[in-house]
Order: C-alpha cells, then sequence, then structure tokens
C-alpha cells in the first residue's frame, strides 16, 4: 500500500507573471513526460531528472483570441497533446526531437570510467531529451469545452452545448456528427426497455468523464450533478447506438475517476464524499460498491466542511486513489475504501503550538511512474489576503511540488507466497515474506525497505506484539537503477534473507547476510530481458516470467542465487503468451498469461556433477477465458491448500496440505476452483510414488465458486500445525474499508463424525484499525505499517521563503505496527452459537503471551456494546461471552481487568453475567491469588457498604500477612484505614478484649477513626477464618485498652499484627517472623517485651531448635570420624572436636545497640571478661604460658572494635584454628603437619555452618530476643550458633538480677531436654553441652536458689503509654548489662525512639528479600 515519505518537494518555476502561473499537469501514458499548462503557455517536463525540457508560450493577440488554456491530453504514443482553451478552440501540437542524436542533459562520467559504455538505449534512458513543440492545428468547437479524453486513436470531446464530440488525432472530425445528449437514452439498468427516458432537458451537459476500457464506456458527470455511464451497445459510435445508466440517488455529482483494473467508477460528490459505483453484470445496472469520507469520529471538526471533492486520480496500479476538496486537503484511500492518509488532521493540520494551518489547496495533480511520486499543482490558501509581503507572495503562489511515497510490495507484486516469521538462531528475526517489505523509488537512488526485527527479545510473540518502529533499510544498488528505474517488482525469500527487485529491464538481488548486490555480469543480457510477471523465490532459486528482447519471445526463467548472475546458469522455458502473474507454492509454480489460462509447473533441483540448477515441467493448464472477460483484470492468482472440505473429511489425508485449489483475485471478486476429487483415485499400491504424485498434482478442477466480494489481498500458508490447525488451514482476506474476512475451517470435536448439515468452513468478518500487510498466522496477529508524521515547523524562523514548504508539512515516515484479532473471530463464533470451536481456537492459542489481553479485550467490547445500547437486545451475547471465560484460569483476572477499565455505572450489568463479586473475591482467595483479590476488593469498596468491604479486606489482610506477600499487606493496611476515614456510620462500643497499644507501634497511622462493625471477643486467638464473619483479634490478657476513639481503627490493625506475630512465634517461625517485622516496619522488642511470658515462651527447646535449623538452612552438627582416632590426641584429652568448639565458643557476640554508651577501652575489657571465665571453667589443661593466651587475644579485641556482626564471624573462623591442647602440641610443631591433619577439623567446621546470610539474621535475631528479655530463645539461638558465651551472658545476667525463676526454670528443663534429645538423636550437638556443662550446673543451683515465690515481682502489664516510654536517658544505662537488667525487672521500658529507629533500620536489612550480605552497622 501507498505511504508518504519525507517532505514534498518544490520544483523551480518561479512564473514572473499571472499568465505564466501553472494551472494544469497531465502525464504521457507512459509517465515520462509531464505536460504543465498555465493560462498562456505550455511546458514539457521530463520525469528523471525532474527538469524543464521545452516551453511553448502563445502570442499575445492570438491568446486573446483562444482564451487561456485548461485541459490538455496526450496522444497514447506521446507525440502529440490536445489543448482545449476557455473559448472553444482545440491546439493540436505536435512534439519532436529538435537536435538529432542531440539530448538537453546527459549526465557526465569522470574519464576512464568503464560505465554505461556499450549499453544498447543508454541515450533514451539516461538523458532528458531535447525537444521542439510546434502547433499543428486549431479546430474550433464555437461552444466552451468542459472535458476532453484520449481514447484508442480518437479524442472524445464533451463542450458545454451538450454535444459530444469524436474528433481524430489528426484534427479531423472524420466527418461524423457530434451525438447530442439529449437523444442517448438513460434508464436504470439495461434490462429496461430499449426506449429509456432521455434526459429531456435542453441544458444537460457533461461536467466531467472518463472512459473506462474493461467496461468499454464512458462515466460521466453532468451539469446538474446527476451522474451516469454511457456505452456504445454495438461497436459504431453514435447517437443510436448508445445508452446510458444512472443511479438515482446520487445529485450531486462534480467529478469522476474510473479503475481500469478492479471495474469502478469513482464519483465524487458536493457533499465531500466519493461515492464509488461498479456495474452488474447481469442487469448492467449500476451497483453501490462503497464510499470514501470522512467520519465524524475520527475528524470531529472538519469531516462536514470540506466542499465538495475537486479531484479524483487512482494510482497507475490501480490500488489506491487520491481524494482533494475544494477547500483544500488531500487523502488516499485503498481500492475498496480503507483510508492510509488524510492531512485534515494531526501534524498536517495543526503546527507545533497548536494553531490550525491553512490546508493545501491543489488545483491540478497526476501521478508519476509506478507511483513513487504525485504531481501537484497547488497554490496555499487564498491569493488575495489583504496584506501580502514579498515572502508570502511566494509561497501562495502555484507552485509545482513532487508528493513521494514508498509503496508496499503487496501493490507491486501481489502473487508473492506467504508471509510468516521465523525464529532463526533464538532471535525473533521478523521474516514476513515480500507482502510487508516496502519498495521505494524517488529521485535519489531508491531503497527497498524490508521489515526485520532486531532480536533479542527471548519470545516470539513479544516480539511482534510490541513491534519495531524502525525499518532496515535496503539501497538498491546505483548501478543497477541508473539504466533501470522505477523497480516495478521485488520480493523477499521465505527466511528473509535474499531480496530481489527488477525494474526497467533486467534483476538483481541482495544478501542481508553478506550485504552485497549481485548483478548481471554481462550488460547485454541485463538490458535484453523484460520482467512482466513478477518474481519469486523458491529455495535458492529465483523464479520470473520474463521477455526476450533479441528473440522475442516470452520465457520462465530460473536463476540459482549463489551462481554468477549470467543467462548461462539460467533454466530457460518457453511460454506461448505473455505471462501477467507468477508465484509459487511449495514446489510448483503457478503463471497467468494473457490468454486468460492458468499453467501449473512443478519445479525440482537438478545435480549435474558440480552445477546445481532447477528444471520445470509443465503439469496441467487451465483455461480459464470462459469466466475472465479481460485479462488485466485478474489481480493475483494463487496456489493455495485451502478447499471447502477439511482434512478429516478427505480420502486421503496426506493430501491435506496438497495444491488443492486456485485462488484468482477477479477485480475484487474471490474466485476459487478446487480440484476435482470425485473421479476415480488412484490407490497407493498400484503406482509408483512418483507416478502418483504428479497425478494427484494434475487432477482436473472443479468449475470456479465466487467466495467474497471486495478483495484487494489474500494471505494463506501451507506450513501444518496440528494446535492450531484452525488458524494455519484458514484463508485470510483483506477488503479495504470492510475490514477483514477470515474463511475459517470448523473441525468436530474429538475427531467425531462431522455433522452433515454443518458446513465444513465459515466466513467471519471482523474489523481491524490498521492496514493489513502481514498475517502472522500462528501468533494471530495482523502486521501492517502507518504514517507518523514529525513536525520541524518550530525549528524554523519566518524569514526566509525556502523553508516555508518544512513549516507546511510535517515530515513523514513510515511505521510498523500489529494488531490482534484473535478476540474478533472468537466472538464472531459465539454470536454463530460455535461455541465448541470457539473453545478449540481458544485453547490452541492460551499460550500465547497477550492472550489474557484477548478475552479482556472480546468481555470489554461486548460490555460497552451491549450497556451503553438505547434499545433492549433481544439475545444478549455477554452471558455467552462469560460463560466461555470461565472456561480459562484466567477468568478471575479478566473480569476484573475489564472491569477496572470500564465505568463505574456498568459494572452492575458486568456482574449480573459474571457473577457476584463477592463471591469472585473468595475465589480468588481460594485459588491464592491474592492480587487479584485485592482488585476485587476495590470494586467490593465501590458496590457494597464498608462493613463488606472492611471485612473481605481483612480476610485478605490476614492471608497476605500468612503468605508474606509484604507490598499487598503495606497497601492492605492503607486501604482498611482509608475504609475507616471515609465512613459516616458512628463507630459502636469498642470491644473490651483486647491488648494495649504499644507506644512505638504504627506512629504512621495514627490520628484516623475506625469503627468496627462488630466485636467478637469469643473468636479463639489463633485462628483464622475463611467465612464472611469478621474476626476480630483478642487475647487472653491485657483487659483495659486506650477508649480513644482515634487510636481505635489503628489498634485494629495492630491487633491483627501482634495477633499475626504471636502465630509464627507459636510456630517456631523466626525467620518470617524477622522478615514480617522487617518488612511492615513492625515493633518486635516491644512486643516481645510484653509477650515474654506468654507468647514469647519456649515450650519445647527440641522443637524450636530443630525448625530453626531447617528455617534457616543450618545443619545439624557431626561429629568427624578422624578425630577420634587423632594423631595428637592421649586416651586423657578431649577430642579435637571440643576443643574446635571450645574455642570457637571464647568468641563473644556484642551488639552495636548494647555497647552504645561505651568507650573502645571499656568494650576490649568486657570482651576480655567475658571470655575469662569461660576459659577458667573450661579448660581443664594448663595453659603454656601468658604470651600465647595474649596472642590469641589480641586479635579478638581488635575485631571487637569494628564492632560488625561480619567480623563476629570472620573471628570464628579464624580462632577456629587455634587448638587448646597446647600441652600435646610440640611448640616447633611445623605448620604445614598442623594443617594437613587439621584440615578435615576445618572443614568439617565450615560444613558445619550456615549460609553466611543466615548467620546474619540469626545474630540479629539473638539481639533483638536479648534486648526484649526473651532469654529462652536467645539460648536456642545460642546453641545452633553454638557460642557459649551467649549462654554465659544469660548466666551474668541471671547472677547480676532479679530474674523470672519460671523463665530460668524453663531453660533449665530445656536445656535437659536438648542434652537428652542429642544423646539419642544428635551426637554432633554432645561436645558443645559438654562444654557448656558448668554453666548449666550454676543454673541450676540459681533456680534452686530462687525457691520461694516472693523473691522475684510479677512484670506488670498495661501501663499507659506516658509510662511506659521512659526517657532516652533513662533508657540508656551505663553499660549493656545494666540497661538489660533495668528493661527486664518489670518496669516495661521501651527502648528510646531514637535507639529504637536504629533497631528498625537495622531489623529491615537482614530480612530484605535478597539484600541480605549486609553487616549491621
Amino acid at each position: 500500500m501507498y505511504f508518504l515519505s519525507g517532505w514534498p518537494k518544490r520544483l523551480l518555476c518561479a512564473p514572473r507573471s499571472p499568465a505564466e502561473a501553472p494551472l494544469h499537469v497531465q502525464s504521457d501514458p507512459r509517465r515520462a513526460f509531464f505536460a504543465v499548462l498555465a493560462p498562456a503557455r505550455l511546458s514539457i517536463w521530463y520525469s528523471r531528472p525532474s527538469v524543464l525540457i521545452v516551453t511553448y508560450k502563445e502570442p499575445a493577440k492570438s491568446s486573446t483570441q483562444f482564451g487561456s488554456y485548461k485541459q490538455a491530453e496526450w496522444r497514447p504514443d506521446s507525440t502529440m497533446i490536445a489543448v482545449s482553451t476557455a473559448n472553444g478552440y482545440i491546439l493540436f501540437f505536435h512534439i519532436t526531437s529538435s537536435r538529432g542524436d542531440k539530448y538537453l542533459y546527459e549526465p557526465v562520467y569522470p574519464k576512464g570510467s568503464p560505465q554505461m559504455k556499450g549499453i544498447p538505449h543508454f541515450k533514451e534512458e539516461h538523458c532528458a531529451p531535447a525537444l521542439n513543440l510546434e502547433m499543428k492545428k486549431i479546430l474550433d468547437l464555437q461552444a466552451p469545452i468542459m472535458s476532453l479524453q484520449s481514447v484508442l486513436e480518437d479524442l472524445l470531446v464533451a463542450t458545454s452545448d451538450g454535444l459530444l464530440h469524436l474528433i481524430h488525432w489528426e484534427g479531423m472530425t472524420n466527418g461524423r456528427k457530434a451525438i447530442n445528449l439529449s437523444t442517448v437514452p438513460f434508464s436504470v439498468d439495461l434490462q429496461s426497455s430499449r426506449v429509456g427516458s432521455f434526459l429531456g432537458f435542453a441544458d444537460v451537459h457533461i461536467k466531467d468523464m472518463e472512459y473506462c476500457a474493461t467496461l468499454d464506456g464512458f462515466a460521466v458527470v453532468f451539469n446538474d450533478g446527476k451522474v451516469g455511464f454511457i456505452t456504445p451497445v454495438s461497436s459504431r459510435f453514435t447517437a443510436e447506438q448508445l445508452h446510458g445508466v444512472w443511479p438515482q440517488d446520487v445529485i450531486d455529482g462534480t467529478c469522476v475517476a474510473v479503475n481500469n483494473k478492479y471495474r469502478l467508477m469513482a464519483f465524487g460528490c458536493a457533499s465531500g464524499s466519493v461515492q464509488v459505483y461498479t456495474i452488474d453484470n447481469t442487469t448492467g445496472a449500476m451497483l453501490l460498491s462503497h464510499k470514501l469520507e470522512l467520519t465524524a469520529k475520527q475528524y470531529p471538526d472538519i469531516w462536514n466542511k470540506t466542499g465538495a471533492v475537486k479531484l479524483i486520480r487512482w494510482s497507475p496500479d490501480n490500488s489506491a486513489v487520491i481524494v482533494t476538496w475544494e477547500y483544500g486537503g488531500l487523502s488516499l484511500w485503498s481500492v475498496f475504501g480503507a483510508q492510509l492518509i488524510c492531512t485534515l488532521g494531526g501534524d498536517f493540520a495543526y503546527r507545533s503550538d497548536g494553531t490550525k494551518k491553512e490546508p493545501l489547496k491543489i488545483h491540478s495533480m497526476s501521478w508519476g511512474a509506478e507511483g513513487y511520486h504525485l504531481w501537484v499543482i497547488s497554490g496555499f490558501g487564498s491569493q488575495h489576503t489583504e496584506i501580502e509581503s514579498d515572502l508570502r507572495s511566494i509561497v501562495k503562489q502555484p507552485s509545482i511540488l513532487l508528493f513521494q511515497f514508498i509503496k508496499s510490495v503487496l501493490t507491486v507484486n501481489p502473487c508473492m507466497g506467504e508471509d510468516r516469521l521465523y525464529l532463526n538462531c533464538g532471535e525473533a528475526s521478523q521474516t514476513q515474506n515480500s507482502k510487508s517489505s516496502s519498495a521505494r523509488a524517488d529521485h535519489m537512488p531508491s531503497r527497498g525497505k524490508n521489515p526485520f526485527a532486531d532480536g533479542g527479545l527471548e519470545s516470539q510473540g513479544l516480539s511482534t506484539l510490541l513491534g519495531h518502529r524502525h525499518w532496515h533499510v535496503v539501497q538498491i544498488s546505483s548501478t543497477y537503477l541508473e539504466s533501470n528505474w522505477p523497480i516495478r517488482f521485488s520480493a523477499i525469500d521465505k527466511l528473509g534473507q535474499n531480496i530481489a527487485v527488477a525494474g526497467k529491464f533486467g534483476f538483481a538481488h541482495y544478501s542481508l547476510l553478506t550485504k552485497k548486490w549481485k548483478l548481471f555480469g554481462n550488460i547485454t543480457q541485463e538490458q535484453n530481458m523484460i520482467v512482466t510477471g513478477g518474481l519469486a523465490w523458491w529455495n535458492d532459486f529465483m523464479v520470473l516470467a520474463c521477455y526476450n528482447l533479441s528473440d522475442r519471445q516470452e520465457e520462465l526463467r530460473i536463476y540459482l542465487r549463489t551462481s554468477n548472475l549470467d543467462n548461462a546458469f539460467a533454466h530457460v522455458t518457453k511460454a506461448p503468451v505473455e505471462t501477467l502473474l507468477l508465484s509459487v507454492f511449495r514446489d510448483m509454480v503457478v503463471v497467468f498469461r494473457a490468454d486468460c489460462s492458468i499453467c501449473l509447473y512443478s519445479i525440482e533441483k537438478k545435480f549435474d556433477g558440480s552445477n546445481t540448477s532447477a528444471s520445470v515441467q509443465v503439469l496441467q493448464e487451465v483455461s480459464m477465458s470462459r469466466y475472465i472477460p479481460h485479462p488485466f483484470l485478474v489481480v493475483s492468482v494463487t496456489l493455495t491448500s485451502v478447499s471447502t472440505e477439511n482434512g478429516i473429511t478427505l480420502k486421503m489425508p496426506q493430501q491435506a496440505r496438497d495444491a488443492e485449489s486456485i485462488m484468482l483475485n477477479l477485480a475484487g471478486q474471490l474466485i476459487m476452483m478446487q480440484r476435482d476429487r470425485s473421479g476415480p483415485q488412484i490407490r497407493e499400491k498400484d503406482s509408483n510414488p512418483n507416478q502418483r504424485k504428479l497425478v494427484s498434482k494434475s487432477l482436473p478442477f472443479c468449475p470456479p465458486v465466487v467466495l467474497a466480494q471486495s478483495v484487494e489481498n489474500v494471505w494463506t500458508t501451507c506450513r501444518a500445525n496440528k494446535q492450531k490447525r484452525h488458524l494455519l488451514e484458514a484463508l485470510w482476506l483483506s477488503c479495504g474499508g470492510a475490514g477483514m474476512k477470515v474463511w475459517l475451517p470448523l473441525f468436530p470435536r474429538d475427531h467425531r463424525k462431522p455433522h452433515s448439515f454443518l458446513s465444513q468452513r465459515i466466513m467471519l468478518p471482523f474489523h481491524i484499525n490498521i492496514y493489513p500487510l502481514a498475517v502472522l498466522f500462528e501468533d494471530a496477529l495482523v502486521l501492517g505499517a502507518v504514517n507518523d508524521t514529525l513536525l520541524y515547523d518550530s525549528l524554523y524562523t519566518r524569514n526566509s521563503a525556502r523553508e516555508q514548504l518544512e513549516v507546511l508539512f510535517p515530515f513523514c515516515v513510515v511505521e510498523r505496527t500489529s494488531q490482534i484479532y484473535l478476540h474478533h473471530i472468537l466472538r464472531q463464533l459465539l454470536v454463530r452459537n460455535l461455541g465448541e470451536q470457539a473453545l478449540l481456537l481458544a485453547q490452541s492459542c492460551a499460550a500465547l503471551p497477550y492472550f489474557p489481553h484477548v478475552l479482556e479485550l472480546m468481555l470489554h467490547e461486548v460490555l460497552e456494546e451491549e450497556a451503553t445500547s438505547r434499545e433492549p437486545i433481544p439475545d444478549p451475547l455477554l452471558p455467552t461471552v462469560a460463560k466461555f471465560i470461565t472456561e480459562f484460569p484466567l477468568f478471575l483476572q479478566t473480569v476484573v481487568h475489564c472491569a477496572r477499565k470500564t465505568e463505574y455505572a456498568l459494572w452492575n450489568y458486568l456482574f449480573a453475567a459474571v457473577g457476584n463479586p463477592k463471591d469472585l473475591f473468595e475465589e480468588c482467595l481460594m485459588a491464592q491469588d491474592l492480587d487479584t483479590a485485592a482488585s476485587y476488593l476495590i470494586i467490593l469498596q465501590n458496590m457494597e457498604v464498608p462493613a463488606v468491604s472492611r471485612q473481605h479486606a481483612t480476610l485478605l489482610f490476614n492471608t497476605a500477612l500468612e503468605q508474606g506477600k509484604w507490598d499487598l499487606c503495606r497497601h492492605m493496611i492503607r486501604f482498611l484505614k482509608a475504609i475507616g476515614s471515609g465512613e459516616s456510620e458512628t463507630p459502636p462500643s469498642t470491644p473490651t478484649a483486647q491488648e494495649p497499644s504499644s507506644s512505638g507501634g504504627f506512629e504512621f497511622f495514627r490520628n484516623r477513626s475506625i469503627s468496627l462493625s462488630q466485636s467478637a471477643e469469643n473468636v479463639p486467638p489463633g485462628k483464622f477464618s475463611l467465612q464472611k464473619t469478621l474476626s476480630m483479634p483478642s487475647g487472653p490478657s491485657g483487659k483495659r485498652w486506650s477508649r480513644d476513639s482515634d487510636c481505635a481503627e489503628n489498634m485494629y490493625i495492630d491487633m491483627m499484627l501482634w495477633r499475626h506475630a504471636r502465630r509464627l512465634l507459636e510456630d517456631v517461625r523466626l525467620k518470617d517472623l524477622g522478615c514480617f517485622a522487617a518488612q511492615l516496619g513492625f515493633e518486635l522488642i516491644s512486643w516481645l517485651c510484653k509477650e515474654r511470658t506468654r507468647a514469647a515462651r519456649v515450650d519445647n527447646f527440641v522443637v524450636a531448635l530443630k525448625r530453626l535449623h531447617k528455617d534457616f538452612l543450618w545443619p545439624l552438627p557431626i561429629i568427624p570420624a578422624s578425630s577420634l582416632s587423632s594423631p595428637f590426641k592421649n586416651g586423657k584429652c578431649r577430642t579435637v572436636g571440643e576443643q574446635l568448639l571450645k574455642s570457637q565458643s571464647a568468641d563473644p557476640f556484642v551488639t552495636p545497640e548494647m555497647d552504645a554508651g561505651i568507650s573502645n577501652i571499656q568494650r576490649s575489657q568486657s570482651w576480655l571478661s567475658n571470655i575469662g571465665p569461660t576459659h577458667r571453667d573450661t579448660d581443664i589443661a594448663s595453659s603454656p604460658g601468658p604470651q600465647m593466651q595474649d596472642a590469641f587475644l589480641s586479635p579478638l579485641s581488635n575485631k571487637g572494635d569494628e564492632c560488625s556482626i561480619g567480623s563476629a564471624t570472620d573471628l570464628t573462623e579464624s580462632s577456629s584454628m587455634v587448638d587448646g591442647d597446647w600441652t600435646v602440641v610440640d611448640e616447633n610443631f611445623s605448620t604445614l603437619s598442623l594443617t594437613q591433619s587439621e584440615l578435615e577439623h576445618i572443614s568439617m567446621e565450615l560444613a558445619s555452618k550456615g549460609p553466611h546470610k543466615s548467620q546474619v539474621q540469626l545474630r540479629y535475631l539473638l539481639h533483638i530476643f536479648m534486648e526484649a528479655g526473651c532469654l529462652d530463645w536467645c539460648v536456642v539461638i545460642g546453641l545452633i550458633l553454638r557460642e557459649s558465651s551467649v549462654v554465659g551472658q544469660i548466666l551474668s545476667i541471671a547472677q547480676s538480677s532479679e530474674m523470672d525463676g519460671e523463665m530460668l526454670q524453663n531453660i533449665k528443663t530445656g536445656l535437659h531436654a536438648v542434652e537428652r534429645w542429642a544423646a539419642t538423636d544428635c551426637p554432633g550437638y554432645k561436645p558443645f553441652l559438654n562444654i557448656i556443662k558448668p554453666q548449666l550446673q550454676k543454673l541450676s543451683e540459681i533456680t534452686e536458689e530462687q525457691v520461694q515465690p516472693d523473691t522475684f515481682q510479677p512484670v506488670t502489664m498495661g501501663k499507659t503509654p506516658e509510662q511506659a516510654s521512659p526517657r532516652a536517658e533513662e533508657s540508656r544505662g551505663s553499660s549493656s548489662r545494666a540497661s538489660l537488667s533495668q528493661s527486664e525487672t518489670g518496669s516495661n521500658s521501651v527502648v528510646s525512639r531514637k535507639e529504637e529507629d536504629t533497631t528498625q533500620a537495622d531489623e529491615e536489612e537482614p530480612f530484605q528479600d535478597g539484600a541480605y550480605d549486609c553487616s549491621v552497622s
């Protein structure tokens, strides 16, 4: 199809006076010359290069006699021009070559350049000829001339006195009388009585007319606005032999243009629309085919203000039409009415600052060669503006503009294979066949354009859906172009790696891989052939139909891509008549010839020695002359595997993808001829396979059947895919303004026998927003191209005339677009009660990345149509569509996405069809699809009372907490608060069984009110219910809470958070608890302080230990076998494993917050004092000396100064190498032998640790529990990390302060349980338990001392927030222990705000997903 490219160019023809201003342009039949008329001069321009050759000036005296020039018409052989003038004269000019062999412009080459020496036709092709114009004859018709038209060897002239003159080109009237229009009978069709009604008015005359060769008659527009078609009944052209038909509903015709290929007549109307008529073959009546009109939807401000249609011009290949209007503007439409370009909107009509431009007014226009250019004579706006600077007058003057076009190969070579998308080596390199490549030529070397998606997207679906805006531009070889412009055909191979182009003579091809052109070595061979029927690729061969000039013979030639381009390597088959069209299907070539016959050839590869060639043999010929009135009317011919029977019902299944039928586009009518399989079939065993193959390829064809009307393009594929049979066996049609159609096969389910009454195919129409250039079958996509515009007017200052063109016009580029069509087809099937087929088709495409979008689009479109319909719909489709979508797992998402993109007013209609949103919400929860459930919550919030949405929000919040969907949790907290703040109802009395809010709770959720729709004191604390009852969190203790209604809603959320934390602790899910606290900013320490004796107790140490090992991926310790028989050891000594553990346990764990106030010296002392007792208690053997001890300790204190968790772990690794049993090891013991034997132990030690991430998290949790005084948890974590210092710390805390005896008792019993478990199940723990045995004994001593219950105070809960948060100075003790003991003695102190902030920041770090390797600083 045609697309504008770049800016238009202005030709230099500055008129010096109004008499020289151009007003009409007309190209000669070959489109090499253009005649340009001014009121008193005739100029001839050459098209390439665009130069003025000769001008004839009318002398002033004769100019007043003739009047100004009006119209020009060329003689078919371009030797004469007839010009009509205002006063009724026709002037005949002869064009002669002036100086023999001399040329006006010649290309100049540098000396010694081999270019273009011995080329035949060189001068004619390359040089602008020097011509003379002389007036030979003047004919006076004595009435103003309205229209003149060249018809074969005559000139037909219509004058304003109602006469039609037939004039010979030599200026003679041939003795024939002029025909009076009032004597020509007119009727509605040719079947009416011969008399017919005469026009009957004395003053009726023809205003505009055009001859149609394929209909053999004239389309005419009369001065009263009526239109008609006049046809000679017999070959003689006299009044008695003419008959006219006219449509009765057109009364405002202004102009007419005829399309010979599609037999269409386009009549412009005063209303601004174009009515396109065709002639009914049977009755001869004029039938309205379609209209070209701007819609109010696309052009709301201009659609009915364009004025009358001024000019209509069909493109040279008849595939597009240009329309202009009285008040300016230009539009381009495809043959059956798809709009491609219109300059009345967008950047054409508005400047970048939003002001409106004056539309371009076009006085006359004519297409250039092959449609690459449009010559336009323009004047911008009115020429009589009141204040006119010199600058503006230059711009406003009429001038010649050249618009440049890019056109899709679809228009050039319509019968080129199919369009595909391949994936080459994992790249989404898009290789449509030539249908979507675009060839382009202009005054510069022409460029063939071809879309290639750049690779790199994994999914083929995505790469095509996103579309790639950039084109791969290939410059056509200038050597080839110079003598063969314009390019007439181009083709791309199946893999999208090779392109072939054919111009005036010969052809050339290009490889996208090597980026090189291959041209004929012998230039005479190139200039000797003219490609007539197009060219196509077959594997590595180019197949083309050409005319051999020297032998005057039509030929079919095949060239191999890899060999040199030379006739010596070509396979040539002679053809009896000219080939008009050619296409390739698998290994068959189908050609359509000028005698209306179709010939099928089989093509196969031959290897003779080193040469590869292809041979062709005729399979069969089919004459179509009975069905085709004129060979020029055939637009395309293709072989397809499509048949009315689908593959299941064929007698031989392997024929399913054979060449089953010929598709012929005859002037927009798609005609199908199927193979006739009703005759005797050859059985498989009767013949050899080759013969059988040939016979099946040469079966006769049935009589033709018309499949569709108004068809522009056809796509099919010969590939097979069992999964997507519907899409691959379908036939796709592009029908212009009517959108697209698909002829879809219907398959019985599970290969059942099909119903006899059901047809096996169905034609479904659907609308599409782009002009289709290619169909991707498996991807269910249509690819197209669209003109995009860029404004550059802001770059120019308005001070020179040249730049005005860039200001008036935007720069045009072509971009690729794509569109999904699957939802249209599914909907059409559902409308026709073919739900089963729709389901089969949808299931085959369910894997496409945009399939959810397809379902959503279908639901949305049906909803919009039905819910906004004014009249009641008798048989609504929405329930059917809803039921259809439920067949897919995406049902819930589809509905909610559709609802949220639709206005609220339509929701009731939607949910009446798909179901209650509350039920859908619960289905989402059951299916664990929380994000979709959250979307339904927004709908519930709008459709239900607040209580219902809060109740559902609570359910979702709890589930999200349970599943650790933290983002969703944060949204839900916001949502619950928003519901509370937006409510008008008064809050009911607050429930009593609730826990106090911690002062460090959700600070940012304060100052909002919430009403609890019901109190639920009786709900058990840890239960979660999916019923629709509101489950309120409640706790067993804490009977008072703040009655301040502002906190109610924060309390409500806090309750749920507390309850969740309690459940996590009860289930020993410490890792989840850490993530939960970090992600939601939960105040863990203050909450643990309160829950110390309840939820934060460890009930079963062994279970907790096992669970932590599992959660943190921490390996259970094992005893290395070799350590039992270690070379250094004597019987009395402990095993190395114990010592390793012992030395490891010597590393205490100090947290930054504990030591916040201690100086470095103090801190190192505290390290030493911590370590001292452990060594005294555990070392049985004496140390070799203090120096050794110091050497061991010095790195410890240095490391301690860095004060980071990371350093603590480094320390453990380094110190684990130190062996405590110095008595056995000799001082001069070589390190080598030590490492050899100890290597195992070191590796065992490393193996007994978990991941670094887990270590950071465990140490962090240890710190949290220390702060909160949950000593039993500290012990469990200490056991896992195997750090005896932790137990030592707890002991010292227990000694220094009055401790909760219950907790100590719990720790004691817990550790005993662990001992028993280690003895039976996990001996790896025994060495460590032996190390901490002395501390354990101390512990039991302490617990026995604290027998009386009076010695310790129970922790009092429920202080008011003011009491509960002491000042910062108080909460910071002089040492960490002091602060700990203070927080444990029942004052329920909470870490001060500042410290808590750092805590919170630290707390979030280790548990952020993916950000674990941080060290707390």
